[in-house]
């Protein structure tokens, strides 16, 4: 049938019989019948003898191809006609190949192709749709899957929110146990300080209470004597005047076993919050070196931080909460322990007192004595080999106690560390020191 414009017939002659698309690199047989070269070779491929038209079916003699020139020509005029005509028509997209409008759409490359795509070789067995109903298609698919997205989504907007709940609860839970443990922690230091304030009163009373049952003891072994040493008649004389000697009072042992119990409840309290003391190298006097463990302060040289006192800082450093660490002095002469601000001046003279951010006791040869301002001396009942340091953050109370006995040896008045963090502090003048693990 003829076409129904000049250029759809310039089209059709201008397209390849064998794959249906502008001719390349067009050749003409014998018969007079053209088709592109690499189709008419792949066409005879495997005949040996003759070889036919593919169009009419005459014997070809020759495979001689003459290349047609003038069709190649035509065949390009063709293209451009095309192309105008596409875009005189208002068409915008077209294929790319034919320079036709892209009318299907290959399902199984899932690219919209033209009619001339559709009778070729490439897409000839692979199932097309028109392009028009392929967005209603895909709009249905498109549908389908955002339903199932906007489920998922509805799925993790649930579980975040339940994320959410269980987080809110947990802060709560945590906040009310944190609550619980600070009333606790109040209840016990309020306790503690109360048993503290008993022990001492107890202690004194009980000192008192010995020292007079001692005294009235001391008189009866006297009294006793003495009439030992009077002839026997006048001792028989005086045999009913003797007095047995008064056991010491159920009160005063009951007394003294609630001291022992409290004592040891207090110890067993306090090593809750024993601290793992280190010392810091980098704050070290350049002639005071640190054992490998850091625990150990002896004398000769490591550069760094104190140049005028053999001091040094350790390695912890606490803001909040109760701790204790225990310093091994042994017999030493003269050492200072205690506790110290971090921002504490390092460089040249210091003032080794609460004014000058230190907190420490002292000793120099037979004289102990606290580092306040001016020093407190100190008379201990017996000479320390082992100080425990006490620091109250909260409270800003520094306390110190002879580790061997327990006994009390000087308690600071209250400061405000609010804000600063708080570091042991040691000095040592000419003999080593250890602190306890």
């Amino acid at each position: 049938m003829a076409a129904e414009n000049p250029v759809e017939s310039l089209q059709d002659e201008a397209t390849c019989p064998i794959c249906l698309e502008y001719f390349t690199e067009p050749v003409t047989l014998g018969c007079g019948h053209n088709f592109c070269r690499a189709c008419i070779t792949q066409c005879w491929e495997g005949s040996d003898i003759a070889v036919y038209c593919p169009q009419c079916r005459e014997t070809v003699q020759q495979r001689n191809l003459r290349l047609n020139r003038q069709l190649a020509n035509m065949v390009e005029i063709a293209k451009r006609l095309s192309l105008q005509a596409k875009k005189g028509s208002g068409v915008e997209k077209v294929c790319e190949k034919h320079q036709e409008p892209l009318k299907l759409f290959c399902e199984e490359d899932q690219t919209p192709i033209c009619l001339v795509c559709d009778r070729s070789r490439a897409h000839r067995a692979h199932a097309v749709v028109p392009i028009e109903d392929v967005p209603q298609e895909y709009k249905e698919k498109i549908q389908a899957h955002l339903k199932t997205l906007r489920e998922e989504r509805e799925k993790l907007l649930g579980l975040k929110k339940q994320t959410q709940t269980e987080r809110q609860k947990i802060l709560l839970e945590f906040q009310q146990l944190r609550q619980f443990l600070e009333e606790q922690e109040r209840l016990l230091l309020a306790q503690l300080e109360k048993l503290d304030k008993e022990i001492v009163k107890t202690q004194n009373d009980n000192v008192t209470k010995l020292s007079e049952e001692i005294s009235r003891l001391s008189e009866l072994i006297s009294e006793m004597e003495g009439k030992c040493q009077k002839p026997a008649s006048e001792f028989l004389c005086e045999k009913g005047k003797f007095q047995q000697p008064v056991a010491i009072s159920p009160e005063l042992e009951k007394r003294l076993s609630d001291f022992s119990q409290k004592t040891v409840a207090l110890m067993e309290t306090l090593r809750k919050f024993k601290a793992n003391v280190t010392l810091d190298p980098n704050m070290a006097h350049p002639q005071c070196i640190l054992s490998k463990n850091q625990k150990s302060l002896d004398l000769p040289d490591n550069p760094e931080r104190f140049d005028t006192y053999r001091c040094v800082l350790g390695c912890e450093g606490f803001t909040t909460g109760r701790h204790y660490w225990e310093v091994e002095v042994g017999d030493g002469e003269f050492w200072a322990v205690g506790v110290a601000r971090e921002s504490v001046s390092r460089k040249g003279g210091i003032s080794r007192n609460p004014e000058g951010g230190i907190w420490a006791l002292e000793r120099w040869v037979d004289q102990y004595q606290a580092l306040t301002s001016p020093e407190t001396p100190l008379t201990l009942s017996q000479i320390p080999s082992r100080i425990r340091v006490y620091l109250d953050c909260e409270q800003g109370q520094v306390k110190f106690f002879d580790a061997g006995n327990e006994a009390p040896i000087f308690n600071f008045p209250p400061s405000s560390f609010t804000g600063e963090r708080m570091r042991p502090w040691f000095q040592v003048v000419g003999s080593p020191f250890r602190v306890c693990s």
